[in-house]
């Protein structure tokens, strides 16, 4: 299994320093990553670094809240997009779901979504579960699909908790029928946690801990070949 290729390794941290981003960058390129999430200021440091490789520039957006101004996130996702990056994680409008201001929430899902595919960029939601009823979560796919999302995220990492594979398994029924798939993150740190949430239905994995995750597998694979 190529498990990497189902992996965004995440440096999100507030204190990330430059140095901490290019290491990010050759951890990317060495397990082969898909992509590398990464928070927008970092946008062009990390993308003349994996210049020429196969990882791609993933930036948030709207994080980790999601209530930021339209304008404000679309500013932020024009720049982001401008600087190299090939996706967008973008947080939900979460006072305007549960506000049942559904218009609201459509429209900023739908003006990102015109940016990322204008430059052929790929948009994922963040829904964060942890805050939402089963019925809000049911609400937010059906945003995400009308507004011509890729996939929709289960979580920010800086909620009360992350990703659970009830949420990852709902999410796939929900949106897998209309073509989005479900990127699962936050509280993915064990190679057991990575399987689970492919198994639920994940198409996509953030983590900070992919680089232990990859090894974790290739030690288990090694053990299973070992006489």
């Amino acid at each position: 299994m190529e498990l990497a290729q189902h992996m965004d390794h995440t440096l999100l941290r507030p204190d990330a320093t430059h140095a901490d981003i290019l290491h990010a960058c050759e951890q990317s390129m060495a397990y082969r990553f898909i992509g590398l999430c990464i928070n927008p200021c970092y946008v062009t440091l990390a993308s003349r670094a994996l210049q020429g490789s196969s990882v791609r520039v993933i930036s948030v957006i709207g994080f980790p809240l999601g209530a930021q101004t339209p304008y404000g996130k679309a500013m932020e996702t024009q720049k982001a997009l401008e600087n190299g990056a090939r996706e967008i994680d973008m947080v939900i409008h979460l006072g305007a779901l549960k506000s049942r201001e559904y218009k609201v929430v459509q429209e900023d899902i739908a003006t990102i979504a015109g940016f990322c595919h204008q430059e052929q960029a790929l948009l994922k939601v963040i829904i964060e579960t942890c805050l939402l009823t089963d019925e809000e979560k049911r609400i937010a796919c059906d945003l995400c699909v009308a507004g011509g999302a890729d996939m929709v995220k289960t979580s920010t990492g800086f909620g009360a908790f992350g990703a659970t594979i009830e949420d990852v398994r709902l999410l796939h029924e929900l949106v897998a029928p209309n073509g989005l798939g479900v990127k699962a993150s936050g509280g993915i740190r064990i190679l057991d946690d990575a399987l689970s949430m492919l198994q639920a239905g994940a198409v996509r994995l953030g983590t900070s801990s992919g680089v232990a995750i990859v090894r974790e597998l290739h030690q288990r694979m090694q053990a299973q070949h070992t006489p």
